[in-house]
């Protein structure tokens, strides 16, 4: 008996992660370094079944994630976001050629924009005075959600 088809399967569970690594934030605003990792672990075997070469495809992307990632490390040293927000950014720019990875980064910032303003506009009708933290992790997986569909569907097109 065969494993199925190994795309779909990664994806189901990259997306199972994103779900659970989303509601993780809203609900604590952390996510587990464990679902980071097994989001970095997995996109190898990603770029296994998409048949990317080891040179140059598969070392470009390590390139470009840990250019996406430093570029947040940026962010997180200023406060601007969290830890576990910056490594999943990372991980996930493990997933996402340029453009698609581009197109998450803009997806996560709109999403992330409204969801802060969402927030800023609860605190001020309950008049809260505690520090804002916003679960940016929410729109973080959204945006990935949103990008890996593009694969899904495009093969049945």
């Amino acid at each position: 008996m065969g494993w199925g088809n190994p795309i779909a399967l990664m994806l189901g569970a990259f997306a199972l992660i994103l779900v659970l690594a989303g509601i993780e934030d809203a609900r604590h605003r952390e996510i587990a370094n464990w679902k980071n990792g097994a989001i970095a672990l997995l996109a190898p075997f990603w770029w296994w079944a998409n048949g990317l070469a080891l040179w140059p495809d598969m070392a470009i992307q390590l390139g470009l994630a840990l250019g996406v990632f430093g570029f947040f490390c940026v962010a997180f040293n200023f406060g601007w976001m969290g830890g576990g927000d910056v490594k999943m950014i990372g991980a996930l720019a493990l997933w996402f050629p340029l453009v698609p990875l581009v197109g998450m980064l803009m997806i996560m910032s709109l999403l992330g924009g409204v969801l802060t303003l969402i927030m800023m506009i609860e605190k001020y009708f309950r008049k809260n005075k505690n520090v804002l933290e916003i679960p940016y992790g929410v729109a973080i997986a959204i945006a990935a959600l949103i990008s890996i569909r593009e694969p899904i569907f495009n093969q049945f097109l």
